[in-house]
């Protein structure tokens, strides 16, 4: 259970959640990019990535998916500092 009284014990399992952090996770290697913050991409980047890949594999879509609305996000915070 957590703080919340929740019970969160199959959420780390479940293609929603994955969903929403391979977008999460993409996000933050675009801004990385976009913004020049690293000249490389953290080395954890494709590992944890590729973690949620594996829940996702049943939808075809789901990482193209992940990569439009990562690439929204990016852009509108972007826009947002001019």
């Amino acid at each position: 259970m957590s703080g919340l009284d929740q019970d969160l014990s199959c959420r780390f399992r479940s293609q929603a959640y994955a969903a929403e952090e391979q977008v999460a996770e993409l996000g933050s290697a675009f801004l990385t990019a976009t913004l020049r913050l690293a000249s490389e991409p953290h080395p954890t980047h494709a590992n944890y990535s590729a973690s949620w890949t594996k829940l996702l594999r049943n939808d075809n879509r789901a990482n193209f998916t992940a990569a439009s609305a990562a690439s929204r996000a990016a852009q509108y915070l972007t826009g947002l500092a001019h």
